[in-house]
């Protein structure tokens, strides 16, 4: 995924409302930015850090700016991290098609934002004629506290402990389900979860790999330029 046009840089003043923040540019001029992530953004939203942001031209928005990249460091020299929580879903479905994602290769058809469920919409169904369906949900990952290994969440997340339960549902049915942890940075190679921030996901996790859901993390590399699914990682048990 490439960023339509380039990105402006600057620096951020603070992040607050949780999707609004304020960034001073390189040339001196202010914006408040749209924030594109409803998570706590551990350890990315300090006041001072180095940002990147895309510009719209949809005279509609509001907000002209939306919050893309942050550079960060944790001894072993800047790393960009991408906090648009927008995007994983597209750089997924991206990466199935161009096979960049090993484990769905023989699905054909692709279509995303299927109800399913109760009440919900799955990210990802992948369909063939001889092949039972496959439900693909997605998490965005950016949470790193000990260097090289990404965490999710990133705080407490219900929402995400309920579809952990609904891709089991799937596979009772028959089907197949997997959960795709995409990483936001490059300079991850590991996954774990975050049981101490939210102990009730790290179950809802445990029970669906019980019921047979498959779990597989993916690193990005990351630019200015854009963002692309770079490789698998493995998930520390």
């Amino acid at each position: 995924m490439l960023f339509p046009t380039p990105l402006k840089s600057g620096r951020l003043i603070k992040r607050y409302k949780r999707f609004l923040a304020d960034i001073e540019f390189d040339d001196g001029g202010t914006t408040t930015a749209h924030c594109a992530n409803p998570g706590s953004m551990l350890g990315l939203a300090e006041p001072g850090s180095r940002v990147w942001l895309s510009e719209s031209d949809n005279p509609k928005r509001k907000l002209k700016f939306s919050w893309e990249l942050v550079e960060v460091d944790l001894g072993t020299g800047p790393v960009l991290v991408g906090i648009n929580t927008a995007h994983p879903n597209a750089l997924v479905a991206e990466a199935i098609k161009s096979n960049a994602i090993s484990e769905f290769s023989d699905y054909p058809a692709l279509r995303r934002e299927v109800k399913y469920g109760v009440n919900s919409r799955i990210d990802i169904l992948l369909e063939d004629e001889s092949l039972n369906r496959c439900y693909v949900e997605i998490k965005n990952v950016h949470l790193m506290r000990e260097n090289g290994l990404a965490e999710f969440p990133d705080s407490v997340t219900s929402r995400g402990a309920k579809h952990l339960r609904e891709l089991s549902s799937m596979v009772q049915e028959g089907h197949r389900a997997a959960m795709v942890y995409l990483i936001q940075r490059g300079d991850a190679t590991e996954f774990s979860l975050a049981r101490d921030i939210d102990p009730a996901y790290g179950e809802a996790f445990d029970a669906a790999a019980q019921a047979w859901v498959e779990a597989v993390a993916y690193a990005c590399k990351i630019s200015p330029e854009g963002i692309e699914v770079a490789g698998r990682i493995p998930i520390r048990p």
